[in-house]
This record gives structure tokens, sequence and C-alpha cells, in this order.
């Protein structure tokens, strides 16, 4: 692997010094990945795609196109990464995903599914209107597929594109025999090959030049090869839509993708390559388990067990439990997640009530309005989708819920800053999309136990709702105990005299630290639990305002159209005049890294937050 410092460097090895070339770095991944987590099962599948598309293909003048980019470990190590690869994911390191900020062999910052044919699509267009003169090859996972904007894209390139696009569907989960799968790879490989290509489009052009009789024979010809397709041919839907189907083949046969996408690059018009491989493989414990190392933090090299601190639980565990109770005492309660029933806690649900539980796959859009469709029917619709993919989903969130003011829930995973996975997959925006629309309340718990609660209180609201809670263990506050959820209003953890700090969410557990620190410094700081973005209880509010010297607002959110702005809007209105800090996101898109680091540097630590607080206070002393 020393030799492989470029995708040059592949061109001059051979097929046996590629297949050990394939084991180096499946070593390096897994090795890399125990210690910094990441998305390993998927990588592990995809090293053969990698290697042959940088033969078969000359980037970064040719342009190749990870969609999500989880599946892109082996073509980070590629293109001249190697050693900065023991960094991934952590702060100031390599990205967990393409960055074209890192890498000129990075087209697009890939992170959320389906994009990637787009991308390509439009890539192909610029080149044809500027004249160029390069390659073009799309990678897209077949969960991508479930994704309706791949269908709109491929749609798009089937009968509007004329240049050249590859897509290497990289296929680890349909079942297709040897016998039926190798005939069908022969048959397309013959397909896309010129000669069968141009002497096909003269027969088509010789026989609609015969008068009366010539059409007749093309139309005989066309219907007897489509009824042949559809025995055959597992890429009709493909064909249909004005793409070139070759498959399916061996997607860990270096030498067979190498050929086909050679070939595929001299068809014009898009070509579809369905190559099949075998997720997580060269590790037997994600091989076993793909679903469980698909995405994971560090683990045991040897035995696979993934590591975690004792006794901890996360608020995505404690949902689980909740809501299987929940389905238990409630017949109509149903729960949607899309394409992550392990990553959501949705695993019980599913075993323990599989007619209530609905996994649409990677169309969020879909979810919703399918929750929407279920409300109308009297059914109680809990959507649990981390906050980053809920963003895709607006519209229906918007229009089919809210308008409508329709009972959904919606439980918001991964809300706030997640850490490693970066700027694609944080989810500070939600309080700032969900506060905006009519109808919604948006609820954070700031103490595990709260969970339950604001999840019975949503069911038996029968509005929009939305809870969102962090990638994180669960805060236990020792010696408070959570009082009854009451619309807009929060919870009074601790008084002080001189400042109130109210967060919201897991912004609690720092605001108390917070507090001890100041009360070192002399400085008496009161905690409020706000509970609720949406709606806000004034006098609630004012009342725990009134005498502070400054009021301190803390979240795990954008400070654009935040709690911290909605706060400020309401207090606004009053007769009163508050001082007001807002602590939150600032207004950037956050690197990835540890998340006590990240909310460190952008000044969400408690050591940071007691700071701004005793410097506000000195200045308005000194003033």
């Amino acid at each position: 692997m020393n030799k492989v410092n470029s995708p040059r460097d592949l061109k001059n090895l051979s097929y046996e010094e590629l297949k050990r070339l394939a084991l180096e770095i499946r070593e390096l991944i897994i090795e890399t990945t125990s210690h910094t987590g990441g998305h390993l099962a998927s990588s592990l599948g995809a090293v053969e795609i990698a290697i042959a598309v940088h033969r078969a293909f000359d980037a970064p003048v040719d342009k190749v196109i990870w969609d999500v980019g989880h599946q892109a470990y082996a073509h980070k190590i590629i293109t001249g990464r190697r050693e900065a690869f023991k960094t991934l994911r952590q702060k100031g390191g390599i990205a967990g995903f393409p960055r074209r900020g890192e890498s000129p062999y990075d087209v697009t910052d890939s992170g959320h599914s389906g994009g990637s044919i787009s991308y390509g699509v439009g890539l192909a267009l610029s080149r044809e209107i500027n004249g160029d003169d390069y390659g073009i090859v799309v990678i897209v996972g077949d969960g991508s597929m479930t994704s309706g904007v791949a269908y709109e894209a491929m749609n798009q390139a089937g009968h509007h594109l004329n240049s050249n696009l590859v897509i290497l569907l990289n296929d680890n989960e349909m079942s297709i025999s040897k016998n039926v799968g190798g005939f069908a790879s022969y048959l397309s490989r013959i397909r896309i090959k010129p000669p069968y290509t141009h002497v096909k489009q003269e027969i088509e052009s010789l026989l609609s030049s015969f008068p009366g009789w010539g059409e007749a024979i093309y139309k005989v010809i066309t219907n007897l090869k489509a009824s042949i397709s559809h025995a055959l041919l597992p890429g009709l839907l493909f064909e249909a839509i004005g793409l070139k189907y070759v498959g399916p083949i061996d997607g860990h046969d270096i030498k067979e993708l190498e050929q086909t996408l050679l070939e595929a690059r001299k068809v014009e018009g898009p070509v579809l390559i369905h190559a099949l491989t075998k997720k997580g493989l060269g590790y037997p414990p994600a091989e076993q388990k793909p679903d469980m190392f698909h995405g994971v933090g560090p683990f045991n090299k040897e035995t696979g067990s993934l590591e975690r601190k004792q006794n901890e639980i996360t608020y995505t565990e404690l949902f689980s439990e909740a809501i299987v109770r929940l389905a238990g005492e409630r017949k109509r309660l149903t729960a949607i997640t899309a394409a992550m029933k392990l990553g959501t806690g949705l695993d019980m649900f599913s075993k323990r009530f599989p007619d209530r539980f609905f996994d649409v796959g990677i169309a969020e859009q879909f979810a919703v309005n399918l929750a929407a469709g279920l409300a109308i029917g009297g059914f109680e619709p809990i959507v649990a989708i981390y906050s980053t993919f809920l963003q895709r989903a607006f519209d229906q969130i918007s229009q089919e819920v809210c308008l409508q003011n329709l009972h959904v829930v919606f439980v918001v995973d991964r809300a706030g800053l997640v850490g490693e996975d970066g700027t694609t997959h944080h989810g500070y925006f939600d309080i700032s999309y969900l506060r905006l629309l009519p109808n919604m309340t948006v609820m954070a718990p700031g103490d595990g136990r709260e969970l339950e609660l604001m999840l019975r209180y949503a069911i038996e609201l029968a509005t929009p709702v939305a809870i969102r809670f962090p990638r994180s263990s669960a805060n236990f506050i020792q010696g408070y105990e959570p009082s009854a959820i009451s619309a807009g209003k929060g919870d009074l953890i601790k008084d002080g005299s001189d400042v109130m700090l109210i967060a919201i969410g897991d912004m609690v557990g720092r605001a108390l630290r917070a507090s001890e620190i100041l009360m070192e410094e002399g400085i008496s700081a009161g905690v409020l639990n706000a509970r609720f973005a949406k709606p806000l209880d004034l006098d609630f509010f004012k009342n725990a305002c009134i005498g502070k010297k400054l009021v301190v607002t803390l979240e795990n959110n954008a400070l654009s159209g935040g709690f911290g702005s909605a706060l400020v809007e309401l207090l606004g209105d009053s007769e009163f005049e508050f001082r007001v800090m807002r602590k939150g996101i600032p207004d950037r898109y956050i690197e990835h890294g540890a998340i006590d680091q990240l909310m460190d540097e952008i000044g969400l630590s408690p050591e940071k937050i007691s700071r701004d607080i005793a410097r506000a206070l000195q200045f308005e002393h000194d003033g």
C-alpha cells in the first residue's frame, strides 16, 4: 500500500497486486475506525469499487462523485490521504465524508443520500455547454436509491442527457442468483459495446426507412425484445427511463469492474452499472451485523464489541423504552422512520408492534406525508428522524401537517452538534425551522426523566409536536424531580439573585456547571430548564427574569431564529426591560470533532459560558 500515493499509482499494479492492496486498505480502515469510530461496514464493501473506478477514470480531471460518502474511505486512502487517515473524524483531521476543501479528488461535500446523480447530471450538462472533455462517474448505494431525488435525477438523465454519464450502483442487499446474474451481465455487457450500439442504430434506421412494413417489423422486434427483457433482465426499470443498464456484476472483482467501467465510458448517453457487493466484507463482525457496524464509535478490533461508558444510557435508548410502553397502552400509536430503525431506537418497537411500524427508506418527505395520512385516519403517528435529515421534509411538515393542524409527533434525534460526523450531520437548525411554523409545539428535555413526560404530553396534545434531544448520554440532574409538563412553562431548578441562566435541552447540564463556577466567583446564578422553544408563557418567563442583572439563554441550536431569539421576542413585547445575552451556535457550519471540543470552541462549554457572563457583569459594573 505504501506504493500508492495517488490514483495514478494504481495503473502500474497487476490484478494480483490490486487484490493485496484491497486487503491492506481494509486492514487500515478497520484499525483506524476501531479507534476513531466511523462508517465501517459500508466502506469495507466498497474497496474494490474505489480501486476499479480510479483505474478506469483519471481523477481529478475526471469527476468521481460519491453519494453520501460513508462508502468512500478507500477513495480517501487512494487519493493521497493514507497517512492522514489515522486522523479520521478527529478535530483538525480529515472528515468522515468527502469534502471539497480537503482534496481536489472530492467533487462534492457528500453527507445526505440521493444527491449524487443530480450532481452528475449537472456536471455533464456543464461539460456539454463548455465543450469540455472529461469523464463523470457517480457511485450510489442501493439504500440511496430509495430517495426520490435519485429517481428525479435519473429521469432527467435518461430523457434529456445525450452525453456520457456513468452511474455505478453499489448494491449490497439485492439477492440475484449466479445463473441469472451471469447471463444478465453477459447480455448487458454486449449491449453497451460501441459496435453493438452502432449496428442497433443502423438497423433501426434501415427498417424505419422502408415504407409501410418496415416500421411494423421494427415494432415486432421491439416488443419481442421487451418480452425477453421482462423475463431475463433485472434492469428494466432503468431501461424504461432511458438509462442503458449493465449488470448485475461482481462488485468485488476489480478486473470485471474496471473493464465494465471502461466500456461504459465509450457509450453515448447515461449508463447504469449494477454491482453486487457485501457490506462489511473483510471483517466478520461487520459482515454478520452490517447494520450495527454501519456507523460506530470506537470498538474492540479483536472481538468487535463496541466501547461505551459504564451505566450510560442515551436519550435514544430512553425513547426506545418509552415508545414501547406507550404503544402497549395506546393501540393506535404508530411509529415511522426513514431507514434509521436502529439509529432512532425503533428496533424494539418494530419487533413488538410490526403492524404499526413503518420504515420507508431514505424518503423523509414521504415519511412525513405518510404520518399526515395516518393522522387523518385516526392514528397517532410518531415520526423519528435525525434532525439533519428532517430538514429535507420541511415542506411536508408545513403543508401536510401544520397547515392542517394534524396530530403528528416528531421525535428529532441527533439534535444539536453531533460530533465526529461533522458539517453535514450536525442538527442545529431544527428549533429555528420548526418554531416558525403555526400550530407547532417544540420541546426539549433537560433531564432524561422528562423525555417520557414530554412524549405523553405530546400524544395528548393532539396537534403537531416536535421533541428534540441530542446524540449523547442522557442528563440526570442530582436532586431534581421534574414537575408536570405545562404548556409554555419551564422548570426552575436553581434560583439566583444576579443572573438567570435559561437553558433548553442538553444545555441545562452545562448551565448548572456554569452556575457552580460563577458561584465560586461570587456571582449568584439561577438555572431554569426552559423545556419549550414554542410556545413560551410570557408571565412565567417574565417573573423568572425580573430583578436579574443579566438573563442568559443557552441552546444547542443556531442563534439565528433559535430559542434565544424566541425569548427576546417574547420579553421585548412586555413592559419590562431585560438585558439578555444569547449563547448558541454561531452563523456558520461547524467542523467535525468531539462534542465537548466543539462546544468549547464556540463558547458553549461551562467554562466559556461563565467567563463571558463574568466579563459582561464586570463591564456593566465598570461602566
